[in-house]
């Protein structure tokens, strides 16, 4: 029998692409303009299109450092600078509140732009934020991120402050399936993560992460983890940034990614300044000559949990603009047809590329809108 050969660019046109975390937004602090190409970063919406990508969800991002008076600040100056550039450019993209939405806006020939935030201090401890979040179109939270908060503990934080979910962050998963907005469990602790499996009634995603087997890192899953998040039908979003992919690589990053780091922050206190942005260029150049691991490496991580549980329950969250650099081939947004094609080569039926590309990800979400309807 003749194997069936796939037209790899048509497959990757006709599946829904969704990338379920770009820190985008926070490029708009760096005045970079979305509607035309740009050198820098990862996304824009000519790149978004290049890359055949049909929704991303863009982060609304808030450091742990922030008190929480200015975590909510920063999320609304956010927010409002993500929606300026999308009404400035409706005829590229427009924002998604729903997966009937994003499905429109394919149809349409448009890009979905849907909202996550990242890290749960921004409703400080005030469930109507949280309502008043969803009315902006946030459609999941990350519930922490490199710190602990009123929420529950993060992975990186050495002394946990809850060991798990706090009381205030029950009421907080209670109240976000209600309204139905995904719980987010990137960046979290492992006793925090089983404690959301606990106290959720749906699906939980971990829309920017990878395998702990494959690259021993806490920000990664565990085994046990991935097996209980799919028992649960939730989705693990593989995540492109190379530390998390390879941990070789990782043991060398340490000094470039501090440099990076270093130089973001002058380029944000002077966005347009000559000097903030040739050190930022030489500091993402340094990250680029280096070794990185190869986009195959996201397939790996993708297999790994296909072998482990099965197809249904992975997918793409790049953390583009959120990271200095992608895989070698995967730079940007624009390059996310090879994922496809390398899906392809590795045997892959259509139908489970489908789902991988974006399928499972629209699945669990209008899974916890239906019973979002239930309350």
């Amino acid at each position: 029998m003749t194997k069936k050969i796939i037209d790899t660019m048509a497959l990757h046109k006709e599946a829904f692409v969704l990338d379920s975390h770009c820190d985008t937004p926070l490029s708009l602090m760096l005045a970079r303009d979305f509607s035309k190409l740009n050198k820098e970063g990862h996304f824009d919406y000519p790149r978004m299109k290049k890359g055949g990508v049909d929704a991303s969800f863009f982060a609304i991002y808030t450091s742990n450092s922030l008190t929480p008076d200015e975590a909510t600040m920063r999320a609304l100056r956010l927010i409002a600078a993500a929606k300026d550039s999308i009404e400035a450019n409706e005829d590229k993209v427009r924002q998604a509140y729903s997966v009937r939405e994003a499905r429109e806006l394919k149809a349409k020939g448009l890009g979905a732009i849907i909202f996550g935030m990242e890290n749960g201090s921004p409703i400080q401890k005030d469930l109507s934020l949280l309502r008043l979040f969803y009315r902006m179109g946030i459609r999941y939270m990350t519930l922490t991120h490199a710190g602990d908060n009123e929420i529950c503990d993060s992975c990186s934080s050495k002394v946990k402050r809850w060991h798990g979910v706090s009381t205030f962050g029950q009421e907080v998963i209670k109240e976000m399936n209600r309204i139905g907005m995904l719980v987010d469990v990137s960046h979290i602790s492992d006793e925090s993560f089983y404690d959301v499996l606990k106290y959720s009634v749906a699906p939980v995603v971990a829309t920017h992460s990878c395998c702990r087997a494959l690259c021993n890192h806490p920000r990664n899953m565990t085994d046990q983890m991935i097996k209980d998040l799919a028992a649960a039908g939730g989705v693990i979003q593989i995540n492109f940034y190379p530390c998390f992919l390879d941990e070789e690589f990782g043991k060398i990053y340490g000094p470039y990614d501090d440099a990076f780091d270093a130089a973001e922050t002058e380029l944000k206190k002077n966005p347009t300044g000559r000097r903030e942005k040739r050190a930022y260029n030489d500091s993402v150049k340094a990250i680029l000559d280096l070794n990185r691991p190869s986009y195959k490496k996201v397939v790996d991580h993708i297999d790994h949990v296909v072998n482990l549980v099965d197809v249904d329950h992975v997918g793409l969250g790049s953390d583009f603009d959120g990271i200095a650099a992608g895989p070698k081939g995967l730079e940007d947004i624009s390059k996310m047809p090879v994922i496809t094609q390398e899906l392809v080569d590795r045997g892959y039926s259509e139908a489970d590329i489908k789902k991988i590309l974006g399928e499972n990800f629209l699945r669990v979400m209008n899974r916890v809108e239906e019973i979002a309807y239930t309350f």
